[in-house]
């Protein structure tokens, strides 16, 4: 590991202009390009104290063995070189998007002699008009084959060309129509690139023009009594009809905006782009990127912006672009992207209207990405295998955990004291074996205290459990063996409730909550569970009695299979504790009625409305009332009459009140808590 110091700039060298740098490992290997307004204040942010860092800052500059800088004079320069820069030296530190080549794209190779369409995926090449990305090669086959009517374009390969100009014959497409046949000679290469440029034009959103033209020359025919030409005609209105039809409407205007969205968590982020070109929803794309480098949304977003539009040119970037979070040099992406296009475009972020509506919807489809890249992740054997076994180097257990056990608190300002417990085996969610805790002993934010609460109850629960079922008994001095099964058991055969014990215990905090949790194991005699904690903001994992944490490597399975179950616990807790917050029934003066429940406290609220009412309705009324009798009535309006008005009852739920459970646990609902940004 290399001393940051080391390689230092000395005081002054460094320009305080706009520039971008280069970070180089000690093989001289381009490691981490950045950009700056300035550069002096950006450089020295790297060489303070570690300990200040960002945990990946602190492996990038400990990496690197070198820095160098270019000045450039203006921020879009900076912003277009370090594009350049991370396109040639494909840094292992910078955010780098994988692009996700399962959507194929609608291309036209326009660089050729005689433009072809085809189904194109992969990287773009050039002098190719691309149209999309499709969510099927079957969507673009049915919009091609509904177009040739219309543009009857080439889409034959170059061998099925060759072929037909050497035989003089050409290819079925030619016979029925749906081809001009430039390969026999029927058009000439400027003919059939006017085709081209036509089809192209129609598919960036330019159909008006072309509608309007063709019912003209049909009318025409019409009035020319040129029936079987006007007849074609109109099925071609009608073909381009339906090709516009697979494209849903969006905006009632001919906008040509790009809309950008991003769900995220600390190690990975999804990006989603829906095109809308003409107001119709031409295509979308998707992303999926480790965050390597310490990145903010504006961060990622910009980043996004860059390998969108790095390798555009004219048209194929919109006029609008909206995104969730401005750039940070939101003014030089502006500059560059106008650049681009040639034309300025507008970048910002949608406050209202249908825009805003349709990045609420984007949003969506960029959280389900990001599931379904986890989920596809969690799925994998072999991944979560590995995941088991560098947890269990890392924290220098015998054997992969193969059931881990997480805890979270959760409280509203020391209000609604909260635990939740969540269970994986196998690198898989148990759901079935959620359990959730009120926090009995305190009331206050003081999550170590509750932390080792919850600890002591689970665990003497599981002692309990164990000595009551017989889960081992002695026989004749020769060892333990296993006890006779439990009539209460499970139908596999495993103990019901606590006592099936965990290989790990994570908790959910640093150092104190480990601390904490680790002393109720030894309050209870318990050794041979392990303990660690994973803390939020630096994704350390904790030990009990190490003063330094264990830094997994960001890409480790290991820590990925840790954060989601401490997303899991956390997410499963704020549920547990909105829903008791939720049921917390408040009724103004009829709280303070004595011998008056809760359940009685909604039928009056709900009968009369407001308390306002009830304080002047008749004993005779309030009797009316299911399950009020006649000296609860009496003591009602006794009361009512001498308090004092008050707001009127709220109701912080649905109108239904539910006693709390006070057992030391509740079983999970059948519908599990989602994780992170609505994850499975």
């Amino acid at each position: 590991m290399a001393d940051p110091s080391s390689y230092r700039p000395k005081p002054g060298q460094i320009p305080d202009s706009p520039g971008v740098y280069k970070f180089r490992d000690e093989h001289r290997r381009v490691i981490y390009v950045g950009k700056a307004k300035s550069l002096r204040p950006r450089l020295s942010s790297y060489f303070q104290d570690l300990a200040n860092l960002h945990p990946r800052t602190r492996t990038m500059v400990t990496t690197a063995a070198s820095v160098e800088w270019t000045v450039v004079s203006t921020e879009v320069e900076a912003l277009q070189l370090e594009y350049s820069w991370i396109k040639e030296f494909d840094p292992r530190f910078n955010v780098k998007y994988r692009d996700d080549k399962s959507y194929p794209s609608l291309a036209v190779t326009m660089g050729e002699e005689f433009p072809r369409v085809q189904v194109m995926r992969g990287p773009k090449k050039k002098g190719v008009r691309y149209f999309g990305p499709y969510g099927h090669a079957w969507a673009i086959r049915e919009t091609v084959d509904l177009m040739l009517r219309v543009f009857p374009v080439r889409t034959c390969s170059a061998g099925v060309f060759k072929n037909a100009a050497r035989t003089g014959r050409p290819c079925l497409l030619g016979y029925i129509g749906k081809c001009s046949a430039p390969c026999v000679g029927r058009v000439t290469p400027d003919e059939h690139r006017k085709l081209a440029e036509d089809f192209c034009d129609f598919m960036a959103g330019r159909t008006g023009q072309y509608l309007k033209r063709i019912e003209q020359e049909m009318h025409e025919a019409a009035e020319d009594m040129e029936y079987e030409r006007a007849a074609r005609l109109r099925d071609d209105i009608g073909a381009l009809r339906r090709a516009l039809e697979k494209n849903a409407v969006v905006f009632n205007d001919a906008t040509d905006a790009d809309l950008i969205a991003l769900a995220e968590d600390e190690l990975e982020a999804a990006v989603q782009i829906f095109h809308v070109r003409g107001g119709r929803v031409r295509g979308q794309r998707g992303w999926v990127t480790d965050k390597v480098e310490a990145v903010d949304t504006a961060g990622l977003v910009e980043h996004a912006l860059q390998q969108l539009y790095g390798e555009e040119q004219g048209d194929a970037v919109p006029k609008e672009v909206l995104v969730p979070a401005m750039p940070e040099d939101a003014p030089a992406v502006s500059q560059w992207l106008a650049a681009r296009r040639g034309s300025n475009v507008s970048l910002r972020i949608p406050q209202r209207g249908d825009k805003k509506d349709l990045m609420a919807t984007v949003q969506r489809n960029a959280q389900q990405a990001l599931v379904l890249h986890k989920t596809k992740r969690a799925s994998d054997l072999t991944t979560r295998s590995r995941a088991l076994e560098e947890i269990a180097e890392a924290l220098g257990l015998d054997s992969a955990p193969l059931r881990i056990e997480c805890f979270d608190i959760s409280h509203l300002q020391g209000d609604d004291v909260v635990a939740s417990m969540v269970v994986f085996e196998d690198g898989l969610p148990r759901k079935s074996e959620y359990r959730r805790f009120q926090i009995k002993t305190f009331e206050g934010q003081d999550d170590v205290r509750s932390m080792h609460e919850v600890l002591t109850r689970r665990f003497r629960r599981y002692l309990q459990e164990k000595e009551k079922t017989g889960e081992w008994i002695q026989e004749n001095g020769a060892g333990e063996v296993p006890a006779e099964p439990d009539p209460g058991a499970e139908d596999d055969g495993r103990p019901k409730r606590f006592a099936y014990p965990p290989q790990l215990v994570v908790v959910d905090g640093g150092q104190p909550q480990v601390a904490a949790a680790q002393r109720a194991l030894d309050e209870l005699g318990i050794d041979d569970v392990a303990v660690c904690g994973l803390a939020k903001r630096l994704e350390e994992v904790w030990v009990p009695g190490e003063d330094d944490p264990v830094v997994l490597p960001r890409s480790s399975e290991g820590l990925y299979l840790l954060q989601r179950v401490r997303d899991t616990a956390h997410d499963f807790a704020i549920r547990y504790q909105r829903t008791k917050r939720a049921k917390r029934f408040r009724a103004g003066p009829l709280d303070d009625v004595p011998g008056l429940g809760e359940t009685r406290k909604l039928a009056l609220i709900k009968h009369f409305g407001s308390v306002k009412k009830l304080r002047s309705a008749t004993i005779d009324q309030i009797c009316e009332v299911p399950g009020i009798g006649r000296k609860t009535a009496e003591t009602v309006a006794a009361f009512l009459a001498q308090a004092a008005p008050a707001a009127p009852a709220v109701n912080t739920a649905t109108g239904e009140i539910i006693e709390d459970d006070e057992d030391t646990a509740a079983v999970a609902p059948a519908v599990s808590p989602p994780e992170r940004g609505q994850q499975v």
